[in-house]
């Protein structure tokens, strides 16, 4: 490719999603990951919603959908109280967000490992 627009001398990247199904319904994904972890750094679904610029019921019927499937609680919850409750992520459900975390970065590993060897400097495709 020839031509003088100004993407022509930046690199090329390369990205890859990936995510977790059963019987073709995803079960944990970076998006749900991410929505997990606004859980606990924010202390309540509703904030992590709020945060992620969801609404409330999406984020509750993802972190459902993903326990039904998971088959264990993500979230120890507290209701009302002068503080008004909230949430945080169980023990489990952070070891389920640390495991994917750990295969989607090795699965990065691998796809830039093997762009590069295809496209060499990636400045340009030939």
């Amino acid at each position: 490719m020839q031509g003088g627009s100004e993407r022509a001398g930046a690199p090329l990247e390369i990205r890859s999603k990936i995510w977790i199904e059963r019987r073709g319904e995803v079960v944990l994904s970076e998006w749900r990951v991410e929505l997990l972890e606004a859980i606990d750094a924010n202390g309540s679904l509703s904030r992590a919603a709020e945060a992620l610029n969801i609404p409330y019921r999406t984020a509750w019927e993802r972190v459902k959908a993903t326990e039904g499937e998971v088959g264990f609680r993500l979230l120890d919850s507290e209701s009302g109280g002068p503080d008004g409750g909230g949430s945080r992520l169980t023990a489990e459900a952070r070891d389920l967000c640390r495991r994917f975390r750990r295969v989607s970065s090795g699965i990065q590993e691998v796809v830039s490992r093997r762009f590069a060897a295809e496209f060499g400097d990636a400045t340009g495709v030939q």
